[in-house]
């Protein structure tokens, strides 16, 4: 994995995307919650094409300037770029744009995980309770 990979995705803004239907907002546009899972998305499939089978990706921060509102029926596109590799920790940038302007910038960290493992220590969570 290198570092300056990017990754674009879009997603045309539904009913489920908005702020309303989200309970986030009581506006009819897109939610910062759902915005928030379209940037995720698109930075975790940059690891996705590299890493081997039994490992994964996690998210663990993201921060986010949510600055124009985006209406449904509209196109939103997310562009992620890799910008740091810290042993298992990989941190990106991205921005969001919608048919008019710049909607959101932002941050993004994830972290490389062992997928057996991961699941066996919530196993044990679940099962301590």
């Amino acid at each position: 994995m290198d570092v300056s990979q990017q990754a674009t995705r879009s997603w045309i803004v539904e009913e489920k995307h908005l702020a309303r239907s989200y309970g986030s907002g009581l506006v009819d546009a897109l939610a910062t919650p759902a915005l928030v899972a379209f940037c995720e998305e698109t930075a975790r499939s940059i690891p996705d094409r590299e890493l081997p089978a039994d490992q994964g990706t996690v998210g663990t921060s993201l921060t986010i300037d949510h600055v124009a509102a985006t209406p449904s029926g509209m196109r939103v596109q997310i562009t992620a770029t890799l910008i740091e590799i810290d042993g298992r920790r990989l941190r990106f940038t991205f921005e969001a744009i919608d048919e008019v302007e710049t909607i959101a910038r932002g941050t993004h960290e994830r972290f490389v995980i062992d997928k057996a493992r991961f699941d066996a220590k919530l196993g044990a969570k679940r099962t301590a309770n």
